[in-house]
């Protein structure tokens, strides 16, 4: 763990990451994200878990080997997308950067901030996903997803005789020179077009439709990717032989991080009622506690796309969305009928509930125009 603690450190700083222009930091110098992970535990469901990815990986792998299910799943696999949710709301971040197979994760940290700001109030941003198509998952030495646990990986600082030796390692087609090569599902193209201008990877398509033999495009990319990481190969190599240096960024940047989730925390942990027992008189024997309010429910449907449905206080289904293309633009509609449902949200018989020019969705069973305006009212 401290080696690779070093290693990513280094990777970064290597690669351009500038801590006086961000916080750079070591997610175990934060007592407050483990904190914040109990409190998102509490407001967690397990079936959410249920779904995760690397969870439902080791299910399988047991089914397969007619193992216990749950043998060797310890509950830090569990519960480690609470984790990562932790460290995502921490710091109220907006868009984060994810290649596509962990969009799930993103999601899941959507999902524990809206059930904490529904019972604790409006304390969370609710994060989105930021992927950049071109590199959203990159292919490894065999074609598949580049990943440790396939043993497909390239290292991004390896030596050059090393980078070379594991490029001309792809695995390719059987077409010889001269023969037209497919760009779609390449190994090659993808990596190439991850490190190339647009430009770059235009001549590079123009030569696979040529034919370009596979020995000389492999040639190129290793040419294209040893040009874009030999000057951070270099200063990677000085780094890593300078971890006194790296330990006193990290340690800089914990203190800048802390500045923010110091009185975060201590916001939500006034939120959930740990609170200093002298600040304010205990509640009245018999009190009756506050009144629910109603609320929205956001979710993603097998279709892919985002839906919502209204709620009323006592938790009946009052309204129900129809499907969005991205969660952004279910939660824009959402703050539309916060701000203006009231006034402006119609009826029409056969087409379902209208905000403005725009059908918002569908009338529940049994429920009402007014009941919906007068959920909304509440908010």
């Amino acid at each position: 763990v401290q080696r690779s603690t070093l290693e990513i450190a280094a990777s970064w700083l290597a690669a351009g990451l500038d801590p006086e222009h961000v916080t750079f930091y070591r997610q175990s110098d934060i007592p407050e994200i483990p904190e914040l992970t109990w409190l998102l535990t509490c407001v967690t469901g397990k079936g959410l878990l249920n779904r995760a990815h690397a969870y439902k990986a080791m299910l399988d792998k047991n089914a397969a080997a007619g193992a216990d299910p749950d043998s060797d799943v310890t509950a830090g696999l569990f519960m480690y997308p609470v984790l990562m949710a932790a460290d995502i709301l921490m710091f109220k971040s907006h868009k984060i950067p994810v290649g596509r197979d962990q969009i799930q994760h993103i999601e899941m940290a959507r999902d524990m901030a809206a059930s904490f700001n529904h019972l604790y109030g409006e304390h969370f941003v609710l994060p989105e996903a930021a992927i950049e198509e071109s590199v959203a998952t990159l292919p490894g030495l065999d074609g598949r997803k580049m990943s440790k646990s396939y043993d497909n990986t390239i290292p991004l600082f390896a030596p050059p005789a090393e980078l070379k030796k594991l490029i001309f390692s792809i695995v390719t087609d059987s077409r010889a020179p001269g023969e037209p090569k497919d760009t779609e599902g390449s190994a090659l193209f993808q990596l190439y077009q991850a490190f190339a201008t647009p430009a770059q990877a235009d001549a590079f398509a123009r030569a696979f439709a040529d034919g370009i033999g596979w020995g000389d495009a492999k040639q190129a990319l290793f040419e294209r990717v040893d040009a874009e990481v030999a000057p951070m190969r270099a200063r990677y190599d000085e780094l890593i032989a300078k971890p006194v240096e790296i330990e006193a960024i990290l340690r800089e940047g914990a203190l800048k991080a802390r500045k923010v989730a110091t009185p975060l925390l201590q916001a939500l942990r006034d939120a959930v009622g740990l609170r200093d027992l002298r600040t304010q008189p205990a509640a009245k024997a018999g009190a009756k506690a506050k009144s629910a309010l109603p609320q929205f429910k956001q979710y993603r449907e097998k279709d892919g796309r985002f839906y919502f449905k209204l709620l009323s206080a006592e938790g009946a289904e009052l309204m129900q969305s129809v499907g969005h293309d991205s969660p952004r633009e279910a939660g824009e509609r959402i703050a539309a009928l916060k701000r203006d449902g009231v006034a402006a949200l119609r009826y029409v018989a056969g087409m379902g509930l209208h905000l403005g020019e725009h059908r918002v969705g569908e009338l529940a069973a049994d429920a009402t125009v007014d009941a919906v305006g007068a959920a909304l009212a509440a908010f």
